[in-house]
C-alpha cells in the first residue's frame, strides 16, 4: 500500500508542475467579481445523479438528501459519520471490532467481520464500495454527497436496501486551480489537505487531491495512567480526464488509503460471563475473581476506558482501487457507458475487546478483500422518455482470520474423563469466493409535462463458495487441548464425516428487484409521487467458533417491500424548500445480529433471521432563507419497528426469547435537526455564523434487552442524546476562508452502541467536545 500512496503523491507533484505551466496564463475559473458579493437571498438549485443521469433535485421521485462541499466543510462534515448531524433518518454505529455500521430510517446491518455487506452501500462516482470498512477516504475533495433513502437496488444493486450514499468527486478543471486546508483542533489534532488541478496535456486534464491527519490521545485508563486514541490516516487520490474524440470521454481515478490509528476502547460496565460452567478450572477462577472485582465505572465519562498493559493497539489497515469510466455517444441521446473497477483492503487490527485491565479476550482481526466489478449499460433520453439498460458483474475474495485470546468463562471445556481442560488460544478462519451478475433495466415515461410513470427491475445471481474453521492457534496452550488430535494449527471444526477439518460449503442465491412510481409535477418547482419497491439484501456466512459444521448455516437474503409517498417543493422565488415522505417497509427475514449458544464456547453473538418485521415511519425536512443572509433547516424523523410473529432468537443473557413485537435493535424513534447560519458583510469581508444541533431517542441494543437479572434493564439500553456544534468565521472574494467551530460543545456523554461479546458487558462511546480551528484558501 506504502508504494501506491507513493505513486499518487508522486503523479500528484507531477500534476503539479505540469498544471502550473499549462495553465498559468489561463483564466482562473474561481475567479469572483468582489463587486457583486452579497448576502444570500435564495436557495440555490441542486443537480443530483441519484438515478445515474443528471437531474434537478426536485424532479427525482426519491427521498434524498444533497449537500454541497461548502456545506460539508463549514458544517464539519469530514467522514460518512458526521452525516448524522445533516441527513434526517440517518445514523451511525462503530461495532466493536472498528466495523462502521450506517442505518437510515432505522435500517442497517450489524457485524463484527471485515468483509460485511451493509444495507447502506456507499459510491463514488458510481463505483461502488461494496464493504463497510472500505468507506474511510470517500469524503476527500469533493463537490457534493446525495444520500439515497429506501431501496436502492434496481439501480445500484443488492446490499442497499436501506439507501445508497453516493460521493461526487470534485473534478479536473479546464484551468489551472489549487486549494490547500488546514485544520488545528482538540488532542493536537492536525488536518492537512489541499488540491490541485488542471489540464496537462492535449485533451487532458487531472485533478490531485490528498489529506492526512493525525491527532494525540483522547482515551485515559481508569488508573489515568496510560493513554490511547491516537489517529494516523492519510488519504489520496488522481483523476485524470481524457477526450480523445467529441463522443469519447473517458474518466480514470486512482485513490487509496492508510490508516494506522489506534482502535477505538470499549467501556466495560458489568460483568456477564458468557459460560459460568463448573467446576472451574484454576486459571479460568483467577479470571473470574478478577473481573468480579474489576472496578467498573457507575458514571458517564466518554474518554474512559481500559486495555491490556503493553500491547500496541494501532491499527494497519490500507486500502487502494482504481476505476476507469468510460461515455461514448452513439447518437445525440444515445450513449453507452462502461465503469471498470478494481479495490483492495488489508486489515490488521488489534482489539482489546472485553474493555477491561484483566487478560480475558484480546483479538488480532485480520482480513483481505479483493473486488473487481464491471457496469455496462446503454442510456438514452428523448422529450417524453428516457431509459437505461445494462448488466453488472462483481467477483470478491474475502479472507479473515481473527487471533483469538481468551482467558475467561468459557476458555474451558471438558474431556471424555469428565474433567475440564483451560485453553487460552483460538483462530476463526472465513474465507468466502463470491460471484455476483446481475441485469437491469430502469424507465421514466412522461405523459405531459405534469404526469409521468417510473419502472426499473433488475435480476440478481450470486454464488458463495466458503470455507472456514475453528482453528487452534498453535500455542502449547492452545484449543486443541480440548480436542485431542488436532495438530498445531489445525482445524478443529467437526466435518460430517465426524473428523475434525476445514468446512467446505456453498450458497446460491437470487433475486429480483423491482420499483415503480407515479409522479405528478404540479408546477416546475413541486413534485408529488408514490413508489413501491422491492430489494434485496445478499446471505452471507459468519465468523464463530464452530465446534461443528452445524454451526456454520448461513444467514438467508432478506427481502423488503417499500412503500413510500413524498413531496418537495419550492416556493417564494426559492427562499424555502420543503420535502416530506412516508414509507412503510414489510420485511421478510431480516438479518440481525442475534446470540447463539456454542458449546463449550456459551452464548456468543451471530446472525440470525427474523422471518417477519416492519418499519413504519415519516420525514420531513424544510430549508429557508427568510431574510437575507440567514439559512435555516429544520428536519425531523419518526420510526416504529416491529417484529411481526414468532421469532426465537438468543438474548445477550443467554436465553432464547420470542422477539415478537419488539422493535428491531439501535433504532431510535424520533431523530430531529436543525441548524442556522447567518451571513453578513463586513467591510470587503464576509461574516458568517452558524449553530446546529442533532438529537435521537434512546433505543435496545439487542433483543431480549429486558429480560435478564434485576438491575440489568439499563445494561444493553443505548440513550437518547443531542449533539450541538458551532461556528463563526469569515470568507475574504471567496477565496480565503477562516473559522472558529467546536463540536459537542457540551461535552455529551453518549454511547451509540453496546456489546456482550465476552465476559463484560461493554459501550462504546462518542467523542467528546472538540473545538478548533480551520483555514483554506483557493487559488
Amino acid at each position: 500500500m506504502k508504494q501506491y500512496l507513493g505513486q499518487i503523491v508522486g503523479a500528484g507533484l507531477a500534476l503539479t508542475l505540469a498544471a502550473a505551466s499549462y495553465g498559468a496564463d489561463a483564466p482562473s475559473s474561481s475567479t469572483t467579481d468582489t463587486s457583486s458579493l452579497s448576502a444570500t437571498s435564495e436557495l440555490p438549485e441542486i443537480m443530483v445523479t441519484a438515478e445515474k443521469r443528471s437531474e434537478r433535485l426536485n424532479d427525482v421521485p426519491l427521498s434524498i438528501t444533497a449537500l454541497s462541499d461548502d456545506q460539508m466543510s463549514k458544517q464539519g462534515i469530514d467522514d460518512v459519520a458526521d452525516l448524522q448531524k445533516v441527513v434526517p433518518g440517518f445514523s451511525y454505529r462503530l461495532s466493536q471490532n472498528g466495523t462502521p455500521i450506517l442505518q437510515i430510517r432505522g435500517i442497517g446491518f450489524y457485524d463484527e467481520q471485515v468483509a460485511v455487506s451493509p444495507t447502506v452501500t456507499v459510491y463514488v462516482d458510481q463505483v461502488p464500495l461494496p464493504y463497510g470498512r472500505m468507506i474511510e477516504g470517500a469524503s476527500l475533495d469533493l463537490e457534493r454527497v446525495e444520500v439515497l433513502k429506501g431501496p436502492q437496488g434496481t439501480l445500484f444493486g443488492q446490499n442497499s436496501t436501506a439507501g445508497a450514499i453516493n460521493y461526487i468527486a470534485a473534478k479536473p478543471t479546464s484551468s489551472f486551480e489549487a486549494g490547500a486546508d488546514l485544520d488545528y483542533g482538540r488532542f493536537n489534532a492536525v488536518t492537512v489537505g489541499g488540491f490541485v488541478s488542471g489540464p496537462v496535456a492535449e485533451n487532458v486534464t487531472a485533478r490531485f487531491a490528498f489529506k492526512s491527519e493525525t491527532r494525540g490521545d483522547w482515551q485515559y485508563n481508569r488508573d489515568d495512567t496510560d493513554t490511547l486514541g491516537r489517529k494516523n490516516f492519510q488519504t489520496a487520490r488522481l483523476l485524470l480526464d481524457w477526450q480523445p474524440a467529441e463522443a469519447l470521454k473517458v474518466e480514470f481515478n486512482i485513490n487509496g488509503w492508510l490508516d494506522k490509528s489506534d482502535t477505538q476502547m470499549s467501556q466495560a460496565r458489568e460483568y456477564l460471563p458468557v459460560s459460568p460452567v463448573p467446576p472451574l478450572t484454576p486459571a479460568t477462577q483467577r479470571t473470574a475473581a478478577a473481573l468480579t472485582n474489576y472496578p467498573y465505572l457507575t458514571t458517564d465519562n466518554n474518554r474512559a476506558a481500559d486495555w491490556n498493559a503493553g500491547v500496541d493497539f494501532a491499527r494497519d489497515d490500507h486500502f487502494f482501487q482504481t476505476a476507469m469510466r468510460a461515455d461514448y455517444a452513439l447518437a445525440d441521446n444515445l450513449k453507452i457507458v462502461s465503469i471498470t473497477s478494481y479495490s483492495n483492503l488489508v486489515v490488521l487490527d488489534p482489539i482489546d475487546a472485553d474493555g477491561t485491565d484483566v487478560q480475558a479476550l484480546l483479538v488480532h482481526q485480520s482480513g483481505s478483500i479483493s473486488s473487481a466489478s464491471q457496469e455496462l449499460r446503454l442510456e438514452a433520453s428523448s422529450e417524453r422518455v428516457d431509459w437505461i439498460v445494462g448488466g453488472n458483474y462483481q467477483r470478491d475474495r474475502n479472507r479473515e482470520i481473527q487471533y483469538t485470546i481468551i482467558d475467561g468463562s468459557n476458555s474451558q471445556a471438558p474431556t471424555p474423563s469428565g474433567t475440564f481442560i483451560h485453553f487460552d488460544g483460538i483462530n476463526l478462519l472465513n474465507d468466502q469466493q463470491i460471484r455476483t451478475a446481475s441485469a437491469f433495466a430502469n424507465a421514466t415515461l412522461k405523459f405531459s409535462d405534469q404526469w409521468s410513470v417510473q419502472s426499473a427491475v433488475r435480476y440478481t445471481s450470486q454464488d458463495f463458495g466458503f470455507s472456514g474453521c475453528l482453528q487452534d492457534n498453535g500455542t502449547p496452550t492452545g484449543f486443541r487441548l480440548a480436542e485431542p488430535g488436532v495438530p498445531p494449527f489445525g482445524c478443529a471444526t467437526l466435518l460430517p464425516s465426524g473428523v475434525p477439518g476445514l468446512y467446505e460449503t456453498a450458497l446460491d442465491q437470487n433475486n429480483v428487484s423491482w420499483r415503480g412510481s407515479l409522479n405528478w409535477k404540479p408546477n416546475v418547482d413541486s413534485l408529488i409521487y408514490a413508489s413501491v419497491t422491492k430489494g434485496y439484501k445478499s446471505g452471507s456466512f459468519g465468523t464463530l467458533p464452530a465446534v461443528s459444521y452445524q454451526q456454520f448455516k448461513p444467514v438467508s437474503q432478506e427481502s423488503v417491500i417499500a412503500y413510500e409517498t413524498g413531496f418537495k417543493t419550492s416556493f417564494d422565488n426559492r427562499r424555502f424548500d420543503v420535502s416530506g415522505a412516508t414509507f412503510y417497509y414489510d420485511y421478510d427475514n431480516k438479518q440481525i445480529q442475534g446470540y447463539v449458544v456454542v458449546p463449550p464456547f456459551g452464548n456468543l453473538p451471530y446472525l440470525v433471521n427474523v422471518p417477519k418485521s416492519r418499519v413504519a415511519g415519516g420525514e420531513f425536512q424544510v430549508t429557508a432563507v427568510p431574510v437575507d443572509g440567514l439559512r435555516t433547516t429544520l428536519s425531523g424523523t419518526y420510526l416504529s419497528t416491529k417484529v411481526k410473529g414468532t421469532a426465537l432468537v438468543g438474548s445477550p443473557f443467554g436465553a432464547i426469547v420470542d422477539a415478537n413485537g419488539e422493535a428491531l435493535p439501535a433504532t431510535p424513534k424520533w431523530q430531529g435537526m436543525a441548524d442556522a447560519e447567518y451571513d453578513f458583510p463586513v467591510g470587503d469581508l464576509t461574516a458568517f455564523v452558524g449553530a446546529g444541533y442533532s438529537y435521537q431517542t434512546g433505543s435496545d441494543a439487542a433483543f431480549g434487552a429486558n429480560t435478564g437479572p434485576a438491575g440489568s434493564q439499563e445494561w444493553f439500553y443505548i440513550r437518547g442524546y443531542g449533539l450541538l456544534g458551532a461556528r463563526a468565521g469569515v470568507s475574504i472574494h471567496d477565496r480565503y476562508r477562516i473559522q472558529l467551530y467546536g463540536e459537542n460543545i457540551t461535552d455529551t456523554n453518549y454511547w451509540n452502541n453496546v456489546t456482550h461479546i465476552y465476559d463484560t458487558v461493554d459501550r462504546i462511546y462518542g467523542f467528546p467536545a472538540t473545538f478548533g480551528i480551520r483555514a483554506s484558501a483557493r487559488f
